[in-house]
């Protein structure tokens, strides 16, 4: 029995992944003019990664699915540039505990008084 298939999840898929892509590249340098170039750069990669997806057998290039790569980036770079709860949202500690756990306590200096 074959599995059910998702209409177009693989545009969701493109959109979900160059976006966090693009906030990737936009956090290497913060600023206006570096959204557009992050939103630019993540564009050109799409736009080649379906170009040589052309060349691959059995895979086909989508004009479709680069719009989805390209919005995807926009949109994430608006966001991670105008709302903090987005920035919060990755730059969380995914594992607070291991990490608290592996910190050495901090003890107080041994005072010399002779």
């Amino acid at each position: 029995m074959a599995a059910p298939q998702i209409v177009d999840f693989d545009k969701f898929a493109h959109f979900c992944v160059y976006g966090l892509l693009g906030s990737l590249v936009y956090r290497c340098r913060v600023g206006r003019r570096w959204a557009w170039w992050a939103v630019l750069l993540v564009s050109a990669f799409g736009g080649t990664d379906e170009l040589h997806q052309s060349f691959t057998p059995g895979r086909s290039m989508e004009w479709a699915d680069w719009i989805c790569d390209t919005t995807g980036a926009a949109l994430a770079v608006s966001l991670y540039a105008r709302w903090t709860w987005y920035r919060r949202l990755l730059e969380c500690r995914l594992n607070r505990a291991r990490a608290e756990k592996s910190v050495p306590p901090v003890s107080a200096p041994a005072s010399n008084a002779a």
